[in-house]
């Protein structure tokens, strides 16, 4: 069995880590850097770094900040936010990131998840999508949750994988913040047209949702969280021992 791994995600704005409910209500949290450096010590399994306002506000993430987190950690750090180009993927690496998340940037150009695949290899690439219910479709949204597309969600991760993103993340606005479990039907239909890792983002109150995660749906790879890790409501030690008594599989 594959082990399963736990992720906190770091959602950066104006050089803060911020948290929000259905990515609206945005508020300051802490230094990245801090908390970068706190979930390493905790064993955190990856560490997900995203500048949410990067490409609403039409700039370069900030890789200085991504270079101070990338020496506090040594753990694979996963970095997105504003990347459109080749260059944006050169530049994140080499600030020291170890997989590059593109979301607007592929929509925008779906060509750059192969050019990228191609140069820098599968395993660098997240395909990130954030998601929506429109009148029962699974949408796409751009910029942060702001836009809506005209792309349905599976057909995208599905075309996403087959230019060769090697991961996806799936972060539901529907429970985003809301603390009330993964969102296990979205979940569910991507895992059923892809063959590559899927990353769970967006729903997680409890230890017990990730528990309910990985025994319903065993294809899901990771589950990705953010609030509940940020405030302490869940520890990672804690989490782990516990997902670990329950049978499944992890890396304590």
């Amino acid at each position: 069995m594959i082990t399963k791994r736990i992720i906190p995600c770091l959602d950066v704005r104006n050089g803060q880590v911020v948290k929000g409910v259905n990515f609206e209500g945005v508020r300051d949290i802490d230094n990245p850097v801090n908390l970068a450096e706190m979930y390493n010590e905790m064993g955190a399994d990856e560490l997900v770094f995203y500048d949410i306002t990067a490409t609403n506000e039409g700039r370069e993430l900030f890789s200085d900040i991504v270079e101070q987190v990338a020496n506090e950690v040594f753990i694979p750090l996963t970095v997105g936010g504003g990347i459109n180009t080749l260059q944006d993927f050169d530049r994140v690496l080499k600030a020291g990131a170890d997989k590059v998340s593109v979301n607007s940037g592929a929509i925008k150009n779906p060509e750059l998840i192969r050019e990228a695949a191609l140069k820098y290899g599968n395993q660098c690439v997240v395909l990130s999508v954030d998601i929506k219910r429109v009148n029962g479709i699974f949408k796409v949204f751009l910029n942060g949750g702001r836009k809506e597309t005209d792309l349905e969600a599976i057909e995208w991760i599905k075309y996403g994988c087959s230019l060769g993103a090697g991961e996806v993340v799936v972060n539901s606005i529907d429970t985003d913040g809301v603390k009330g479990g993964f969102d296990l039907e979205l979940l569910k239909a991507v895992g059923d047209v892809v063959d590559v890792p899927v990353i769970a983002s967006g729903g997680a109150g409890k230890m017990e949702d990730f528990k309910i995660l990985f025994e319903k749906l065993p294809k899901i790879d990771a589950g990705l969280a953010a609030s509940i890790f940020h405030f302490g409501e869940v520890k990672i030690p804690d989490l782990k021992k516990y997902l670990k008594e329950q049978g499944i599989e992890i890396r304590i």
